[in-house]
């Protein structure tokens, strides 16, 4: 997850490097082209042959709804600062924690609630001075959150039967596929340079995707989630000394608390591993 972080926040910047010149439906569209194209081999070597109808109903569904997400992602990113974007998106793991615990019967434990409020908290603290007028940038990403949640929880239930490469390749045929008709009626021949740094951004989503896939399939999905709040710490950093975006106190005191939950339920989480660990080498011992 704290990979995934790095490689998302690199996405980020290229993206709002390239700002509104190209249309977010198509700037989206050539993105996932091309990472289905970095996908492949992998996707070929992990082919299942036979694919169930409830398993593709489950990639199609990802693949609509991750979609229309990314197209609002890629739409806020060129209006609105890069900090506040990264930071509108953690109401996600709001959605997240509380859809696996309802669909994937994964526990809550007060101290995974508790990090994730905290880092909720952090993010309001950052957006407080924004939200005093909510321009379309700000409304797109607050609409594209719940889709993204939907989007990780049926990743977490695909990661129980399937190959995290195969997942990924299949999120990225399915979103080329919901893109191609807006990027159509859109279309604006884009420059070399353009096409180079969406290929750049194709490559970091990607390899993003797949780590993050990894992570789902190595811990609970209530785990994984509040490491991903330290991607707003880069996502400030990298706003300030590429784009000069300003931080204020709001940013430092907000960063500070999603800091301190990350590193809490991260200590929290390693220490009740290593206690159910001894405590089955102390069964196994005794049988």
């Amino acid at each position: 997850m704290v990979i995934t972080s790095f490689l998302f926040v690199a996405m980020t910047g290229i993206v709002r490097h390239l700002g509104s010149d190209v249309p977010a439906m198509q700037a989206a569209f050539i993105r996932y082209l091309f990472g289905c194209l970095l996908i492949a081999p992998m996707v070929w070597h992990a082919w299942p042959g036979r694919i169930k109808r409830s398993t593709l109903g489950l990639y199609a569904g990802r693949g609509l709804v991750h979609g229309i997400g990314v197209i609002l992602w890629f739409y806020a990113m060129a209006r609105i600062p890069i900090a506040e974007v990264t930071a509108i998106g953690y109401v996600a793991p709001i959605f997240v924690t509380i859809g696996a615990a309802i669909f994937l019967g994964e526990k809550l434990r007060v101290r995974r609630i508790l990090g994730v409020v905290c880092g909720f908290m952090g993010a309001l603290i950052i957006l407080r001075p924004g939200f005093q007028e909510i321009n379309l940038g700000q409304l797109a990403q607050l609409c594209a959150t719940p889709l993204f949640a939907i989007s990780f929880l049926i990743a977490k239930k695909l990661t129980d039967t399937e190959n995290p490469s195969f997942i990924v390749g299949m999120l990225s045929l399915g979103c080329t596929i919901t893109l191609l008709p807006g990027a159509i009626l859109q279309w604006r021949t884009p420059t070399m340079e353009e096409l180079g740094w969406l290929a750049l951004t194709a490559a970091f989503a990607t390899i993003g995707h797949v780590t993050l896939t990894k992570a789902f399939q190595a811990a609970p999905i209530t785990v994984t989630q509040p490491l991903g709040f330290l991607q707003l710490v880069w996502a400030a950093i990298l706003g300030m000394l590429v784009f000069g975006e300003a931080l204020d106190p709001y940013v430092f005191a907000g960063g500070g608390l999603i800091i301190a939950a990350t590193t809490y339920i991260s200590h929290r989480e390693l220490q009740a591993s290593r206690k159910a660990a001894k405590l089955k080498a102390g069964s196994a011992s005794l049988s």
